[in-house]
This record gives C-alpha cells, structure tokens and sequence, in this order.
C-alpha cells in the first residue's frame, strides 16, 4: 500500500521598507504595512481562500483524504490582524480531525544554523501559537525551507517530536527511494520523512510549463505515476508551498481543477490511500538509518544554505543579526527583541541573493527590491538603529539599577 503525503508550507514575510541612513535614529518603522497587506490581501485571495475551500470539500467527499501545514508565526500574526477569515477557514480544516499541523521556527528564520538557544525559543514560540489558535500540539517539525542535518532531527527528538521532514536529495540517497520512512543517524525513537522532489516540483513547478515533456499534467497522468510506487516504497511524501495553488500556478493553468481531480484519482487504486505524517510514521517503520551530516535544504538546484549565505552581503548580514543576541536579550525590551526577531526572516536573505540565471525567477518572485544590493543596505539601516535603540536602553537600565542600588543603601 502507498500513502500520499500531502504537506503544504504557509508563510509570508514581513518585508522591509527602504530603510534610509537619514531615519536612523528617528523612528523604528522597519517595515513595509501598505506592500505586505497587499500581498497578504491578494494571496488570501487567490490561493488560500480557493484552496482552503477546495480541501474541505475534499475531506467531505473522500473520508479517505488528508493533508498537513505548517504555517510560520508571522504568516499567522498577519492573518490574524488582517484577514482572520482565513484563519477561520484553517480552523475548520484542522476541526475535521484529518488535517495535522507541523512545529517550525516562529519567524522562519535560519536561527538553527546560528543559535541554537534563539532555534528552540522560536519553535517553542511557535508551538505555543498553535496551540492557542487551534487547540493542537504539533508532533512532526518541518525546519525552516526545509533545512536538515543529522542535528536538526537530534534536537528535534529531545524536544518531543516524533518526525522531522527534509529534501529526498539525489546526493544524500544514491540508489535509495524517498518513498519509504527512514530513521536519523544516533537517534532514537524519530521518524524521517523525505520529499519526493520530482514528483512535488511536478505539480509546484512544472504544472504549466508548456515545454515541458509531460504537458498538460492531468490528474489522471499523476495519479499513475503515484500507482507506479506500489511494491517500491511506503509514502510519496508531497512537500511545496501552499501558495503553487493559485498563485505559483493561477487559475487559467487548471491547478484548482487538478486539486480537486487528484484524490479520486489517486484512490481509484485498490493500495493508495492518503495519510498525514503522523500517521505515515505510525504505519511504517523506519526501513534503515539516514546519516546526513552536511545541511541541506528544498532551495534552489543546489539544495543547500546558498540561497541565503551565497555572498558576503549575506554572510555580513547575517552575522550582524546574531552576534546581537546576547545584548538584545538582555535589554529586557519586549519590542526590541520582537523586531531583532523579525530581522531573523529568511526572506530578507533570501532576497540579497545574487544568484540568478536557472533560479533567478525565484528569488525575484515578491522580492520588494530593484536588487539585491538595495535589500542589504536597507537591511544594515535597520540594524544601525537597532543598536542605537539597544544602546539607549543599557543606559536606561544602567540608569535603573544605580537608583535600585541607591535606593537600597538608604
């Protein structure tokens, strides 16, 4: 029997504005409100509304049927303030009992490579989110664009998750399949899924691309390539973004059509069903250890970490962010700490990236800047005032603490 494994990633950036040198100083208004409410406005409405819609109906007709998000701290902060019918359309989706949620980094951010204790304050942040918007405790993690290496699933597992999702990369399996459940290298009792990329990047990425070979992608098309697992592999795990419906791949393609298609489809085969991770990692036991010491992540051709740390502007920025943690935390300054978290976004990285040529489209899609060049220097500007708002406040609790001790003198 095989199951498919649908996870659906749910995230949008707060994006800066064109933070000037001449603002430093003057005002902490990092962010731009008017852009990133319109593009929330506009991917609630042609994809998560629609598809929210067409998975309830799904999960209606086919009892068999099932999916997984993971949806990013500040997506969700966004969606409350903005569009909390949304929110609304999540929550009766997770209510059917068939629908799980996965643990990720609040703020999507790439904290796991730099700080681990910044790492485990962010998913706890997350999973505390969660738990309060719908009632669940996520038992799978899904890291941040899918960044995995043999640690990220130790700490995963001493955190309490039963699985951990990550890239079926051709380098790390050789002749092994991503169709079957595998096991991190010194762990326990942890599961790992793995994404089949070529038949995910089918759908996410490929769906409407005319040159290609297998154009139109029908349902009845996929659905066989999903039959031909049978008798080799366990899961055909479907990991991509939440956005390919409707807005990756519009309306006019045929996606939303294909969506609905696809399970009636797929369950024709006596041996398909659907499950959630959860479920995949009860049903099936692990087939052998996976060791993967080197990070590697679901971006680009390359599948690792350069999509954010390719160049030095990059690199700089990044080290920038995180050599500031101590100093921010310990301001105690709620709103500090919020914004140095929000500077944590991979997006702000994601979109200093010079690499262009095959994935130059991607970096460029919802990118708020001419070039990358304009993204740093925004991104130093913020971190310029930053530090003059975390030098104000040492000196206001240097200022605190001498009348504490004063006070305690008399």
């Amino acid at each position: 029997m095989v199951s498919t494994c649908f996870y659906f990633q749910v995230h949008q950036p707060l994006r800066m504005r064109p933070y000037t040198v001449f603002e430093i100083g003057r005002h902490s208004g990092y962010f731009d409100e008017q852009k990133n409410r319109e593009i929330l406005d506009r991917v609630s409405n042609k994809c998560y509304l629609p598809a929210n819609n067409i998975i309830l109906e799904l999960l209606d007709r086919h009892p068999e049927f099932r999916a997984s998000y993971s949806l990013s701290g500040v997506a969700l902060e966004q969606l409350m303030q903005h569009k909390p019918r949304v929110i609304d359309s999540f929550k009766e989706l997770v209510d059917t009992g068939r629908v799980e949620l996965l643990d990720e980094t609040y703020h999507h951010s790439l904290s796991f490579v730099y700080s681990r204790p910044e790492f485990m304050e962010q998913v706890r942040l997350h999973s505390k989110l969660v738990r309060e918007l719908f009632g669940k405790s996520p038992k799978v993690f899904r890291n941040t664009e899918l960044i995995y290496n043999n640690e990220v699933a130790a700490v995963a597992e001493k955190m309490g998750y039963e699985g951990v999702l990550a890239e079926g990369a051709d380098h790390i399996l050789g002749w092994r399949s991503p169709n079957f459940v595998y096991k991190p290298v010194n762990t326990k009792k942890i599961s790992l899924l793995l994404k089949n990329y070529r038949l995910s990047d089918d759908i996410a990425f490929r769906f409407s691309e005319r040159s290609w070979k297998e154009w139109p992608l029908t349902a009845e098309k996929f659905a066989d390539w999903v039959n031909k697992v049978n008798g080799n592999g366990n899961t055909v795990n479907l990991f991509m973004d939440y956005e390919t419906f409707g807005e990756h791949q519009w309306p006019e393609t045929g996606i939303f059509n294909f969506l609905k298609k696809l399970p009636e489809e797929i369950l024709k085969h006596p041996d398909n069903d659907f499950a959630t991770p959860s479920e995949v990692i009860k049903k099936h036991k692990p087939v052998a250890e996976l060791n993967m010491p080197n990070i590697l992540s679901w971006a680009d051709v390359e599948r690792d970490l350069s999509a954010w740390t390719g160049n030095k502007m990059q690199q700089s920025a990044l080290q920038q962010i995180y050599s500031m943690e101590a100093g921010i935390k310990s301001s105690g300054d709620p709103e500090l700490i919020e914004d140095w978290r929000r500077m944590q976004i991979s997006d702000h990285y994601y979109y200093m990236c010079t690499k262009w040529f095959g994935d130059g489209d991607v970096h460029k899609y919802f990118n708020p800047y001419d070039s990358p060049y304009d993204g740093f220097i925004a991104f130093m500007n913020i971190l310029a005032d930053i530090s003059e708002r975390l030098k104000k406040a040492r000196e206001a609790n240097a200022i605190k603490e001498a009348l504490n001790a004063a006070l305690d003198s008399i």
